[in-house]
Formats: structure tokens, C-alpha cells, sequence
């Protein structure tokens, strides 16, 4: 019978319950949208800052050493010790190797080029091939690392031994345009080489006042074949907390629980340890202005997003509230009769309530389907590619639309209770 008169009610001002379903399915697609993207916001944004440039770099441990007096570097093997090129693929072999976007290794040597003395020659990857027995075609260096480089021409090739990058203001110092010969000479080796410059590089580094070639090629002219000096590296973390930050100070004062939650999740900090693990010889250090950088900008957008979501729940629920105080105004001669009958207060507050189940069931069903589409769409135009779909935002969202469409109609219903048959069905109400 309560389901009879629940279907006869629901269909009685068909009109303005379609525009609450609206309301509630317009508010449903932007949480949802907003859901959906706030899951996947993380990793998006964090590959968008990777071009900001690396969060850790790997050095020998000897250089890790703190050996300063008075602010200046008393550690003896200070720049004479070096990490194996061998061992780079062991850092994409650890538990979080699916976040580390990309490494590149680095080495340095004075020349002389021209009238210019101890310029920087640097070698590094620039997209070169990397095999690993997980990813046969992973390729890695300073394009994948370091997406903030600018060169006005051509990149060089990493097997190519007669290609450089030129920094622009040592470019414009010299006059080198692209296309130009330079010829450096290795001021401890006395090792000579000429390079074609097929591009100027604009890094706002040190880059920009020296000559950058491939890896190969500096090893070779300093005589440390298979040796880098350091290894940056960009991988996707997620913001630090207390857990991470008594992490970072001593992992000995972990707990084995606290400890195990620490590892098996992707902090900067872990990431770096297991590093660590992987390359005996390795001090890896999160450089803790990009990873803080990082995680105030990710934790304002989601905080920016529960802010627009919770509003457009609250706006529904006030549409919703609207329309049924001008349902139960129109209804007020029906609603006494039904209490003349016999029906209670309780009863027929249920039956108003029915139906806001039944408005914000459909609405946040209908909202759903709409906000997926958004959400995909907003994906490809602020991140160029889509977002990733969490199926349990469905019964999540129609739930949060009954919880809409209740809380819109919980007070209204309540005046329910108020009307007095008697007065209703004289006209006096």
C-alpha cells in the first residue's frame, strides 16, 4: 500500500520533481567530475612538475660525508669518487620502480675552449636507450628528467660523438650560432675533441654557461669510462606527513608496524631509501624544495576541490528544500485529507521522503554518467590525456545525491507534522 501511494505521489507534479532531479543530477556531475579528478590529480600533477625538473639526486657516499669547517670542504674524497653507470638499472628495480619517471646520470670535466678556460664539458643522457627486464624499451635522460630544457635546435644523439649542446650565455659570449665547431680540450687529460653544435640550451642553470654532449663522450676524455659523477632522478611521490617526517629523521624510531607503512608507500623519503638498497655505494638525497613544493600545490588543489564539492552539495540541497516547501504549500489540503483518513505524521513524512530518495536516485545516477564525460573531458584539456575512472564513485555519488535530496527535504518534511486537518480543510492554512 505505502509503495502504491509512494508511485501515486511521485507521479503528482511530475514537472517539479523532473527539475529537482535536475538539481540534484547538475550537482551530482560536478562531484563527480570533481571526484574523479581529484583521485587522479596526484599523479597528474606530479608528472606535470617532474618538468620542473628531478626530487632526488644520487651520489657516492663518500660525498655525503659532512666534513665542513668553517664552510669549507675538508672531505678528501670530495669529487674523486664515482658511482657505476652498471648499477642505474638497480634503481629502477626497487618496490616503487613504476614512479621513478626517469633518471639521469652526470659527469663533469674541466676544458678549455678557445680564450674560455674551465669551461664545464657535462655528459649525460639525453634519451637513451635503457633495457630493463621488466620494459625492453625504456629510454631515459635529461628529456624525461629535466623537461624544463629549452634547446633552440636539434638534441643530440646519445651514441653520437660529435654533437653538442651549447649553453646560451656561453653561445653569446663566443658567437656560436647552431651549426658552428667548437673544439674543447680536457685540462687533465689534455684529451682534444671537436663537436658540431646542434643547438642552444636555456636551462636557467649552470647549463647555460657550458657544453653539454653525451655521457659517452666525457667518460672518455676524462679516462672514467663507465663511472657518473651523480644521478637525478624524477619519480612520483606523494605529499609527506607526520609518518614520513619521523621517517626522515630516524627510521631507527619507527615502530616495525609504522615502519612497514612507511616503506610500502611512496613518500619521497622511502623512495630514496630503497634507492639506497638497490646501489651499495649510493647516497640518495630528496631534494626537499621541489618534494615540499610538490606536495603544498597537490594538497591546495584537492583541498580547492572538496571546497567546490561541498558547496555544490550544499546549493542542491537548498534547490531541493526550495521545491518542497512549494510541493507541500500545494499539497496541503491533500496532506490534511490523508490525516483525516487516519494516515500519522510519521507516515506520511516517510512518503515525502520516499520520493526524495527516489529524485536523488535518479539524479545522481543520471549525474554519474554526466561527470564521468566531464571529467575526461577536463583531463584532456588541462592534462592531455584521461583520468582515470574509480567505478566505486558510482555508488558513492548516488548516495551522496539521496544524501542531497534528503537534506533539501528533511525540514520541509517536518512541517508536515504541523498541519492541522481541521485547518487545512477549511482554508484556514
Amino acid at each position: 500500500m505505502f509503495f502504491h501511494m509512494l508511485r501515486q505521489s511521485f507521479l503528482e507534479g511530475r514537472k517539479r520533481k523532473i527539475l529537482a532531479a535536475v538539481t540534484v543530477a547538475l550537482a551530482a556531475t560536478l562531484i563527480t567530475t570533481l571526484f574523479t579528478i581529484s583521485l587522479d590529480v596526484g599523479d597528474k600533477m606530479a608528472r606535470e612538475m617532474k618538468s620542473y625538473g628531478s626530487n632526488i639526486r644520487v651520489v657516492p657516499k663518500s660525498e655525503a660525508v659532512p666534513l665542513r669547517i668553517g664552510g669549507v670542504d675538508y672531505n678528501p674524497l670530495k669529487g674523486r669518487d664515482y658511482l657505476d653507470e652498471a648499477d642505474l638499472p638497480k634503481m629502477k628495480d626497487i618496490f616503487w620502480r613504476n614512479n621513478i619517471v626517469g633518471l639521469a646520470p652526470t659527469l663533469r670535466t674541466p676544458v678549455r675552449l678557445g680564450e674560455e678556460k674551465a669551461v664545464s664539458l657535462i655528459g649525460t643522457y639525453f634519451d637513451k636507450p635503457m633495457p630493463l627486464p621488466d620494459d625492453p624499451d625504456y629510454r631515459t635522460g635529461v628529456r624525461q628528467t629535466s623537461g624544463f630544457w629549452s634547446v633552440d635546435g636539434a638534441w643530440p644523439q646519445d651514441d653520437a660523438s660529435d654533437q653538442a649542446l651549447v649553453g646560451v650565455t656561453l653561445a653569446g659570449r663566443l658567437g656560436l650560432t647552431k651549426g658552428a665547431t667548437v673544439s674543447v680540450v680536457d685540462e687533465a687529460t689534455g684529451t682534444s675533441r671537436s663537436f658540431t653544435v646542434s643547438g642552444l640550451l636555456t636551462t636557467g642553470g649552470v647549463e647555460d654557461d657550458a657544453v653539454v654532449v653525451p655521457l659517452a663522450v666525457v667518460q672518455e676524455m676524462a679516462g672514467l669510462a663507465g663511472k657518473v659523477a651523480e644521478v637525478e632522478i624524477s619519480a612520483l611521490t606523494i605529499p609527506e606527513n607526520e609518518l614520513s617526517t619521523k621517517a626522515r629523521r630516524d627510521t631507527e624510531k619507527l615502530s616495525t608496524a609504522e615502519y612497514d607503512t612507511w616503506y610500502c608507500t611512496a613518500y619521497v623519503s622511502s623512495i630514496a631509501h630503497q634507492i639506497e638498497e638497490a646501489v651499495v655505494n649510493a647516497s640518495a638525497r630528496p631534494i626537499w624544495q621541489v618534494a615540499a613544493g610538490e606536495g603544498a600545490v597537490i594538497g591546495k588543489i584537492q583541498a580547492l576541490l572538496l571546497v567546490v564539492g561541498l558547496a555544490a552539495f550544499v546549493s542542491a540541497a537548498m534547490g531541493v528544500s526550495s521545491m518542497m516547501n512549494t510541493t507541500i504549500t500545494e499539497r496541503a489540503r491533500e496532506i490534511g485529507l490523508m490525516k483525516a483518513l487516519g494516515a500519522a505524521g510519521g507516515e506520511i513524512y516517510l512518503l515525502f521522503l520516499g520520493e526524495a530518495v527516489i529524485v536523488g536516485g535518479i539524479g545522481g545516477l543520471v549525474g554519474w554518467g554526466l561527470g564521468l564525460g566531464l571529467a575526461q573531458g577536463v583531463g584532456l584539456m588541462v592534462f592531455g590525456s584521461t583520468v582515470t575512472i574509480a567505478w566505486v564513485s558510482g555508488p558513492l555519488v548516488v548516495l551522496v545525491s539521496i544524501a542531497m535530496a534528503l537534506a533539501g527535504s528533511a525540514l520541509p518534511a517536518r512541517a508536515i507534522t504541523a498541519l492541522m486537518p481541521v485547518e487545512v480543510l477549511h482554508g484556514r492554512r
